[in-house]
């Protein structure tokens, strides 16, 4: 199996909701929701891409090669590539139905345990996400991030992320982006803004804050002992003329310092994005719906070949510029 095919059978059987377009970049499925697209006029998501396009990378192959190692520690365990996928949902809601949910998620899982990159998987209102999120983590060693909607309840969502610790889950996540995002239907009167004495940060495994992209939101989680937040406009999906997820990405790092990891999420599509997210501050970068197409025109394997060709793209933008090792992307290595 290669790449071109998954897309192809991806194609075949994810229309009309998807178009698997050549570049995923938003312009097609703008406003579409439910659906794949982003809210209104789709600029939180093509934002993203604009500033992206405009980051620069400089050249440098006047060195002695020392090989390149794009692998990433975090939260206890060394993975491959900074590379994460991101919790996704609502196979029928918002796809076409040609996977269920647990399908998704266990296809997710499996490929980036195989690539070794890091999975999200996502949750709903009636729970089925969440129990497949579980249960991918329970038979994978641990290695999901369950994120977790900012329920008004918080109740449920201090209860499920201690269940989640009991399972071995490596780290679990709250998309507090999700706090008013129309798509879940009725359901959204039960999701609500988090304070910092609200969040779970008491958990004894890493906890993920999804959603934060001001200075003032990361300190906040700083305070509320969070291990790490991500920088995410839920894909556009929850909100208009938003900036770079990105470009906000080094005042981020300004206000706290290495006292967080930071996780760039917003139309990262390439090894060539990653590169740029990394030397703007970013510990990692998180890739949603590409993985989902993926998915579908692979299952598992077709999650690890695309994985793995974004980590060969990421080493070899590092060999162009004389960048042995991650630490070694830094703001020097770019120009905007």
């Amino acid at each position: 199996m290669t790449l071109d095919e998954v897309w192809s059978r991806a194609r075949e059987i994810m229309r009309p909701n998807c178009r698997v377009c050549k570049v995923c970049n938003g312009a097609a499925c703008r406003g579409e929701i439910p659906g794949l697209g982003a809210m209104g006029d789709g600029s939180s998501w093509t934002n993203c891409v604009e500033f992206l396009s405009r980051v620069k990378i400089n050249m440098d192959t006047v060195y002695e090669s020392r090989g390149q190692d794009a692998s990433l520690e975090i939260f206890g365990r060394r993975f491959r590539y900074p590379i994460f996928a991101a919790p996704i949902g609502g196979m029928s809601h918002n796809y076409n139905g040609a996977m269920t949910d647990r399908d998704w998620t266990f296809a997710l899982v499996r490929g980036a345990k195989a690539a070794g990159i890091l999975p999200f998987s996502g949750d709903n209102a009636n729970g089925e996400q969440y129990a497949c999120g579980l249960d991918a983590a329970r038979e994978n060693e641990g290695l999901n991030v369950v994120t977790l909607k900012p329920w008004a309840d918080n109740g449920k969502l201090i209860s499920r992320a201690k269940e989640l610790e009991a399972a071995g889950c490596i780290a679990f996540a709250c998309d507090v982006d999700a706090a008013g995002f129309a798509n879940m239907g009725s359901a959204v009167s039960q999701l609500a803004p988090k304070s910092e004495a609200e969040l779970p940060g008491s958990v004894k495994i890493p906890f993920l804050l999804k959603g934060v992209m001001t200075p003032a939101g990361a300190e906040k989680a700083a305070r509320a002992g969070c291990a790490g937040i991500i920088v995410s406009t839920h894909g556009g999906r929850v909100i208009q003329s938003a900036p770079s997820t990105c470009e906000v990405i080094p005042e981020l790092r300004a206000a706290v310092g290495n006292d967080l990891k930071i996780i760039a999420d917003g139309a990262l599509r390439t090894g060539t994005d990653i590169f740029k997210a990394l030397a703007l501050g970013a510990d990692a970068a998180m890739i949603g719906r590409p993985f989902v197409v993926a998915a579908h025109g692979g299952g598992a394997e077709g999650v690890r070949l695309y994985a793995e060709s974004l980590g060969e793209q990421l080493k070899n933008v590092m060999l162009m510029t004389n960048c042995a090792a991650l630490a070694d992307i830094t703001a020097d290595k770019i120009r905007l």
